[in-house]
């Protein structure tokens, strides 16, 4: 005899009850990865909103000023009418002195700064232009944005459509798609790079183009893969035997079903691309100058690590690095979270 649930009520659930379920969705998002992934993305849409300077335009005599946090460098002198080359570390001229002491005279010793002290107008300091670090690097976000969205939007359905064509149609088609492949990946995406800036000059879109044919061979391969399994699936079957259209079939059918592999493989492609554009930048062969591009910034300050104007190389640097990871990060998240084989149940 069946049991009588008639007169039962499910209470609902309390206050801490559903707190702790939040909590417990929350700690399996990467945090960390998606506030500084946050961060990037709200500094190149909002960049001219956000940066304190215009950063393709500084003063010579700003050059160099080191972080705001930095204490400058002193060092005493002696005091000469004017300087030759070689006397710049032991002597300053009278009238550099007067600046610092009015009352200076030929002979005396007084301690002038090596290296000006940091500016709360520059958080983090000068190029060797006079151009606000930080401006430049907020406007680079914007680039390494502008380049991810473009290379991914156009390499990737490139890629897609390809993949979706070698894996249904087969046979030739298949295999000539898939030479294809292996001929792009073999050919250096650098060599392309400098070819074709020195054949039609540097340009923001030359960099895109040779992103996009570097980038479309990986979703064509990962896609053909998805479509050789998906294919054989009794729903497939039956609209063929329906009378579907095999472009119909390809995307509305099949296409949704590599979507979950799609998002994770554009996710770790972006941070690929970044690192892409910031090397031909860094090389000299990116985005022209002087447009802040990351790589072009670091290349900018490499020269003068040496000299201690550390910060020109080491922001830029840092944002390429913390963007890359974070990226990474995600990625391996969603990998995990949109395959039910790697998902992990609590």
């Amino acid at each position: 005899m069946a049991a009588d649930l008639s007169g039962i009520v499910i209470a609902p659930p309390t206050r801490r009850a559903r707190a702790a379920g939040a909590y417990r969705k929350l700690r399996r998002l990467p945090m960390l990865p998606v506030f500084l992934l946050s961060l990037v993305v709200i500094a190149g849409v909002f960049a001219p909103w956000l940066a304190p300077h215009d950063p393709e335009k500084g003063e010579l005599r700003d050059r160099n000023i080191p972080p705001a946090w930095s204490n400058g460098e002193k060092s005493v002198k002696t005091v000469v009418e004017r300087l030759t080359i070689n006397e710049r570390t032991t002597k300053v001229s009278l009238r550099d002195a007067l600046e610092v002491n009015p009352n200076a005279q030929i002979g005396d010793e007084i301690e002038v700064y090596v290296r000006p002290a940091g500016s709360t107008k520059f958080l983090l300091g000068t190029d060797h232009l006079g151009r606000d670090v930080l401006s430049r690097v907020i406007f680079g976000a914007r680039i390494a944005l502008i380049v991810s969205i473009v290379t991914l939007g156009v390499g990737g359905t490139i890629g897609v459509v390809m993949g979706l064509a070698a894996g249904w149609y087969g046979g030739f088609i298949d295999e000539f798609l898939m030479r294809l492949v292996d001929i792009k990946l073999a050919i250096p995406l650098i060599l392309i790079a400098l070819v074709l800036v020195i054949t039609l000059g540097q340009s923001l879109w030359i960099i895109v183009t040779v992103l996009c044919l570097f980038i479309w061979p990986r979703f064509a391969r990962q896609v053909r893969g998805e479509v050789l399994q998906l294919k054989h699936m009794d729903y497939v079957a039956l609209a063929q035997v329906s009378g579907a259209s095999t472009a119909r079939i390809l995307f509305i059918h099949i296409f949704p079903g590599t979507i979950n592999t799609l998002i994770v493989i554009a996710t770790l492609q972006v941070g690929i691309v970044i690192l892409l554009e910031s090397t031909l930048s860094f090389l000299g062969a990116g985005v022209p100058p002087p447009t802040p591009a990351w790589g072009s910034m670091v290349a900018d300050g490499r020269d003068k690590l040496a000299g201690g104007v550390w910060w020109i190389s080491t922001f830029p640097g840092v944002a390429i690095m913390v963007t890359v990871m974070s990226l990474n990060l995600f990625g391996d998240w969603l990998r995990d979270t949109l395959d039910p084989r790697l998902r992990q149940l609590e």
